[in-house]
């Protein structure tokens, strides 16, 4: 199973429905493996959450983990943590972006929140996500 638009919608929007209980406003997207945006929804948040929302289901994607144990990388990765952040036009290894896998656990995609809390983010990217496997 590969990531298509039904899927991405799926996800996206059990993804909402935890933002909408939270009821705060967040941007969630869903990128598939080449990390093209497939699905976005904006719920009365600000500009810069859009952005951060898409890097941070890019960075997950790129590398197949979630983007807050990228960051954990990259904070012990010395001088080559600037090239790995500002790479494929920069990333965001912050909680919020989480790998979505098919039943097989293969890498089909990732979801991306911003707007909430970290521990927020990373609870309706989670929640998004598990609607796959």
């Amino acid at each position: 199973m590969e990531m298509n638009y039904k899927l991405a919608e799926k996800v996206l929007s059990a993804a909402q429905e935890k933002a909408k209980a939270f009821n705060i406003p967040v941007s969630i997207a869903i990128v598939d493996t080449g990390g093209h945006l497939m699905s976005f929804a904006r719920l009365d948040s600000v500009y810069g959450v859009v952005d951060f929302a898409v890097k941070k289901a890019k960075t997950a994607v790129m590398f197949g983990i979630d983007s807050e144990i990228m960051g954990d990388i990259i904070s012990g990765a010395g001088p080559q943590s600037y090239g790995m952040l500002n790479s494929n036009n920069g990333l965001l290894t912050i909680a919020g972006g989480v790998v979505i896998k098919n039943k097989n656990g293969k890498v089909i995609g990732a979801i991306g929140s911003s707007g909430g809390t970290p521990e927020q983010d990373k609870e309706i990217a989670v929640t998004g996500a598990s609607v796959i496997a």
